[in-house]
């Protein structure tokens, strides 16, 4: 795997270099992974340019998209990689801006993937409500009714604090003027449920542009039985 690893020495032989083979092989399918879903972030409309950013977590060590580089761009060397303290431990770029957003989350929850983006329709919600009405039962994939975290300057611990407050018991929020947050025990579950969110927020706007009409919204009986549900869903292992 390409990239510079900072404070680790020299790769040792016997049991500790095959750990060390290990976990290089891991973290590099994981910076796949992550390249693979920043850049489907731009293919799907929810960010534009370099706005946004994806982290997984391997171990220790937390995977980030960097700062101000196109996705389209991004090659095996350029893995970008701190300690949950925020320390560069992998590469040399300079990490995404939103660094204390991410790391916040892996402090805080058991998740190994999250996934930021300026999604139009949800940013569009972020403006109007402080929690997006319940307009669909996909609501509960997502923990109950989504909150908007009041706004904070992107990049700021402010901004960290109002989304873990918004966050609680939810794996997703909307950042106000800004755009949305989803966690997950994958990349792939923390992306669905930005694309959930999303198609829920444009759903939302499109039914209350109506003249004269007001959307149904579900109540919290019916979101909870959906809840009980979806922990069935899927195939079976």
């Amino acid at each position: 795997m390409g990239g510079q690893r900072r404070g680790g020495g020299e790769d040792r032989g016997g049991a500790g270099g095959a750990r060390e083979a290990r976990v290089r092989a891991e973290e590099a399918r994981a910076w796949a992974d992550l390249v693979a879903t920043a850049r489907r972030t731009v293919a799907d409309g929810l960010v534009v340019g370099t706005s946004g950013n994806v982290s997984v977590r391997v171990g220790e060590t937390v995977l980030v998209t960097p700062s101000g580089v196109p996705y389209d761009r991004l090659t095996p060397d350029d893995v970008t990689g701190v300690d949950l303290d925020g320390r560069q431990v992998i590469g040399g770029l300079v990490p995404t801006s939103e660094l204390p957003l991410h790391l916040a989350v892996y402090r805080t929850t058991g998740a190994r993937a999250v996934v930021h983006t300026h999604a139009v329709h949800a940013t569009a919600v972020s403006t109007l409500v402080p929690e997006l009405p319940p307009v669909h039962y996909m609501t509960a994939a997502l923990g109950g009714p989504v909150r908007v975290a009041p706004y904070a300057t992107y990049g700021t611990a402010e901004l960290a604090e109002n989304m873990l407050r918004a966050l609680a018991g939810r794996s997703g929020c909307l950042l106000q003027n800004h755009g949305t947050v989803t966690h997950g025990a994958t990349l792939d579950q923390a992306y669905d449920r930005t694309a959930q969110l999303e198609w829920m927020c444009r759903l939302w706007l499109t039914a209350s542009s109506v003249p004269g009409r007001t959307p149904t919204l579900l109540s919290e009986a019916q979101l909870a039985e959906v809840a009980e549900k979806l922990r069935g869903y899927g195939q079976r292992e």
